[in-house]
């Protein structure tokens, strides 16, 4: 194994700072604050909606918006579809609904283009705004930057809408119900009868859909999480906390288990004997399947930097590629297009089927191929990825009071250059920012357990000295 060390890559992924003529709101994942502060004021997204407003009138169409369940949701959306609004186009409101959801329905209604209101994986007091395109993926550069010249003040004021000029707000009654429909369209004749399933909704999105059609599939489920408050969102539980769901697998003798995050882009399994299965364990097993009934075009699995090095072997075992992109499901579902993949994805759950989903990141969709796989094929999850050997990872997330480059703090590059001699061309270094929250991630990973852990805790605490944030009083 050879050793890759990783700082900051190119511009604006998610090991980036932006620079004057990038975004510098949005994010890898769209725009993210704390809740009623910063650009999350109600004021700044109302001017975020003129900005989609105007966007849409030209496209000569609607903007559909969906949120997740948080407290704070509802305000925005409410700024949001004022703004919107204000500039004349109309608004489709589609409530609580997960995020690919949103993405699926945007065609067959027409819009111009989707807003989620969603911090996605995060605590309930943050939240966010990811603005897609009319085809489902997220919004150019381009839009991105036009938009937030509304939210500086910058764009130049339109001519006055008053009266039947401004736009419509419509409520959709039944979006739960269409998005279902929509993916059993996508899985015709699929059975899950005879499995148990433990769903862990993260007291998210998918809170009501994902045990009712997985019920309606024929499945014994054991619902965990899925009942949202506003404030429990992703507490303790979903895909970032999945060991209660893994719990429950073994405690109810489930055959499997998922987890989904806040707003239902992610899904993390576990298997009969309890075992946490990663994105890399999906992409693992529907790759090899793929793959063996030829239908995975240019025997390759698209997965990213911080894909664990033992998927890479097993992938090369079975005769299969894994090409890697900087992290972030916008650049796998970008190198997904370009070659035309059809499958690729993160560990942290998110991963994308390709063309036959409009490369769109769905939890569910991810959930139903591994469950139609499992069915199929008679094998446990276990069973599927029993190649899959992870070589020992340790991952550190720093919260930090500044993000300088990495390159530029002497004590951490020595630390880098100390883990490089200790892991001796058998390991990989990653160390990057966060482009969704004020955190370094430092990531080593290598054969000797002991050595992993002791590097990677030596880059931390070099981090931790030179831009560590102040521990809460």
């Amino acid at each position: 194994m050879i050793l890759v060390r990783i700082s900051p890559t190119p511009p604006h992924d998610e090991d980036s700072t932006p620079t004057m003529d990038k975004p510098r709101y949005f994010g890898t994942d769209g725009i993210r604050d704390v809740a009623n502060r910063g650009t999350l004021l109600p004021e700044r997204v109302l001017a975020l909606g003129r900005g989609l407003g105007v966007l849409a009138r030209e496209s000569t169409g609607a903007v559909a918006i969906a949120m997740d369940p948080r407290r704070s949701s509802a305000l925005l959306r409410s700024a949001l579809s004022a703004g919107i609004a204000s500039e004349g186009a109309s608004v489709l409101d589609l409530g609580v609904l997960p995020t690919p959801a949103l993405a699926v329905l945007l065609k067959p209604m027409r819009a111009a283009f989707g807003a989620m209101v969603s911090a996605s994986h995060n605590p309930a007091e943050d939240n966010g705004i990811k603005v897609l395109n009319a085809d489902g993926s997220k919004a150019t550069e381009a839009d991105e930057l036009r938009l937030e010249s509304f939210i500086d003040g910058s764009a130049p004021r339109g001519a006055e809408r008053i009266g039947a000029d401004v736009g419509v707000i419509e409520t959709c009654a039944d979006a739960v119900g269409l998005y279902e429909g929509q993916l059993l369209a996508r899985f015709p004749g699929l059975s899950l009868r005879g499995l148990k399933i433990v769903v862990d909704a993260a007291n998210g999105a998918t809170a009501v859909v994902a045990p009712q059609l997985l019920h309606r599939l024929g499945a014994d489920v054991i619902a965990l999480h899925a009942q949202p408050d506003g404030i429990n969102i992703n507490a303790g539980c979903g895909a970032v906390h999945p060991a209660s769901m893994a719990q429950a697998v073994l405690a109810h003798g489930a055959h499997v288990g998922v987890a989904f995050d806040g707003d239902g882009d992610r899904a993390i399994f576990a298997s009969h004997d309890g075992v946490v299965r990663d994105g890399d364990s999906v992409l693992y097993a529907c790759g090899l399947d793929r793959h063996v009934r030829g239908r995975l075009p240019g025997a390759t699995v698209v997965g990213t930097v911080m894909s664990n090095f033992g998927l890479e072997l097993a992938l090369r075992d079975a005769g299969i590629a894994l090409a890697r992109t900087p992290v972030g499901d916008r650049h796998v579902a970008a190198l997904l297009r370009e070659r035309e993949f059809a499958l690729g994805g993160e560990p942290s759950g998110h991963v994308i089927f390709g063309a036959e989903h409009g490369y769109v990141g769905d939890g569910l969709v991810c959930a139903l191929s591994l469950f139609e796989l499992i069915t199929r094929t008679k094998r446990s999850l276990a069973h599927l990825v029993a190649d899959l050997k992870p070589v020992p990872q340790v991952l550190l997330n720093l919260r930090v009071r500044a993000k300088p480059p990495v390159a530029e703090l002497p004590t951490v590059v020595s630390a880098m250059d100390a883990a490089e001699k200790a892991l001796a061309g058998s390991g990989r270094v990653l160390v990057r920012y966060s482009g969704t929250e004020n955190l370094l991630r430092v990531m080593v990973e290598g054969r000797d357990a002991g050595t992993v852990d002791a590097t990677a805790q030596a880059i931390f605490a070099a981090a931790k000295i030179a831009i560590g944030a102040p521990s809460a009083p």
